[in-house]
């Protein structure tokens, strides 16, 4: 309520009693400048009263995620598809030739593993109508190193004991349970036992700078509760320690490894040559990757431009006109920026109105995309060659803001104009041509200030938070 958020005493002790609370429920960050030592840590960032979410499309977004599991999965096992989809944009964009180069080696070789485990996680905003109704858009899905489902599982407890310090105890009741970080270890303990080796242990493949480690621990923890080793490295460690025997088994450090968790790798500059090769090691490897190369690029953004054509999504689910129907609702507007007259006439749309519009690469990890006279600025100086094949241009989605207090370590305290984007973890597991594990593994909620148009809790733009439904 309004008036909670104008009572600056008020404010000032649930500040107090909300920044101890994250740090009781272990919702932890490490510090900047000691991003690999657990001697310095401090709260991660949230704000301060949950946000409202209506609660229909909260429930639609939970409800459509095994579809996207499966849709997924679909894209992963159709080489045709990703063949076709994939082609003008590895033309012209580095990462992504040298991801698919790894897919058809792994291909023509013969997959070694049929088990495939995916954590994934669907973000989606909600778009304003002018009526004043509300309609669930997606965003992207990640499919590879989905972050957050650790932190999250905690961050329920610090919205609740905030709401009951304001006298607000009925409200407090409708902030939810929620636990991706058990869901997404159930997917990882399922992946394992079909493994089938006590001795082997799961990977967690890290990036060098660990400030987000705790949200690593409470799924790592979940798994040594089920007595699954953990070990964690990095891709240097694998070039140096990682090798094939003759069943293409893995092993780091002398210990076989049954899955390799990719926490890495979604990014360029993960990647020297010998990263490239540990890569490719592991790719060709028995141990389960999660993901796997075919799901990796299933994730890119032009699959997601692609999966948007009329017929596509009916290509992968033949005689479910119900799923697709469920699937499509959620997809904002996107468009090819192939060369052709369809390419060109996305180019003229974007340069005429482009405050209506998002420029995406294909690329992972927040802070990448280009909105507003940006676009124009880009789009011009690439409207005629085939470097505009690298982006998509997607629709706008304009979400109503609400205000809220983001608490975040050194900044200063005020009321902001908020914009919320809601994810949801999915967690499936395939044996061979049986999906022995479906199901979504809870959610995430990030606001961030409207002075920034893109970018992540890990970027250092958004906070956590938790869904107030309404």
């Amino acid at each position: 309520g309004s008036d909670v958020l104008m009572d600056t005493d008020l404010i000032k002790v649930l500040v107090d009693v909300a920044k101890d609370s994250a740090l009781l429920n272990g919702v932890l960050m490490r510090t900047k400048e000691t991003p690999n030592s657990s001697e310095v840590v401090t709260y991660a960032p949230f704000t301060l009263f949950p946000s409202p979410v209506p609660k229909a499309i909260f429930h639609q977004a939970l409800t459509v995620q095994t579809h996207f599991n499966r849709l997924v999965d679909k894209i992963s096992q159709d080489s045709n598809f990703l063949e076709e989809a994939l082609a003008s944009t590895i033309k012209v964009d580095n990462f992504t030739e040298r991801l698919f180069n790894i897919y058809r080696h792994v291909l023509q070789e013969g997959r070694t593993q049929s088990i495939v485990l995916g954590l994934n996680r669907s973000d989606y905003m909600l778009d304003q109508k002018e009526d004043g109704s509300a309609s669930l858009k997606q965003i992207e899905i990640n499919t590879i190193a989905a972050s957050f489902g650790g932190l999250s599982s905690r961050t329920p407890n610090i919205h609740r004991h905030v709401l009951k310090v304001a006298g607000r105890l009925e409200e407090c009741k409708r902030i939810l349970d929620n636990n991706p970080s058990a869901g997404l270890a159930e997917g990882l303990s399922k992946a394992w036992d079909l493994y089938g080796s006590e001795r082997a242990v799961i990977l967690f493949l890290i990036e060098e700078v660990q400030r987000n480690i705790y949200d690593h621990r409470y799924v790592e923890n979940e798994l040594w509760k089920r007595n699954i080793p953990v070990i964690r490295r990095q891709f240097e460690d694998v070039c140096k320690t990682g090798c094939l025997d003759q069943n293409k088994r893995l092993f780091v450090d002398g210990r076989e490894v049954a899955i390799v968790y990719f926490r890495n790798g979604y990014m360029p500059q993960n990647y020297t040559e010998q990263n490239w090769e540990a890569r490719l090691m592991i790719e060709r490897s028995l141990a389960v990757k999660c993901p796997d190369i075919s799901t990796h690029l299933a994730g890119t953004k032009k699959v997601q431009q692609e999966l948007c054509r009329p017929g596509v999504l009916e290509r992968f689910f033949p005689g479910e006109p119900d799923v697709v129907e469920q699937i499509r609702a959620t997809f904002a507007g996107l468009y090819t920026l192939d060369m052709g007259p369809e390419g060109d006439k996305t180019v003229a749309m974007a340069l005429a109105k482009p405050n209506q519009f998002v420029l995406k690469p294909q690329r992972e990890g927040g802070g990448n995309n280009i909105y507003g006279a940006e676009i124009c600025h880009v789009l011009e100086g690439v409207k005629n060659s085939t470097e505009r094949m690298a982006y998509i241009l997607m629709d706008k989605v304009q979400p109503r803001p609400v205000h809220n207090y983001l608490l975040r370590l050194g900044s200063p305290l005020k009321l902001s104009t908020c914009l919320s984007e809601l994810g949801v973890f999915g967690v499936y597991v395939r044996y061979g041509q049986d999906m022995v594990l479906n199901e979504c593994a809870g959610h995430l909620l990030r606001t961030k200030s409207d002075e920034h148009s893109d970018g992540g809790v890990a970027a250092g733009v958004a906070v956590l938070d938790n869904p107030f439904l309404v």
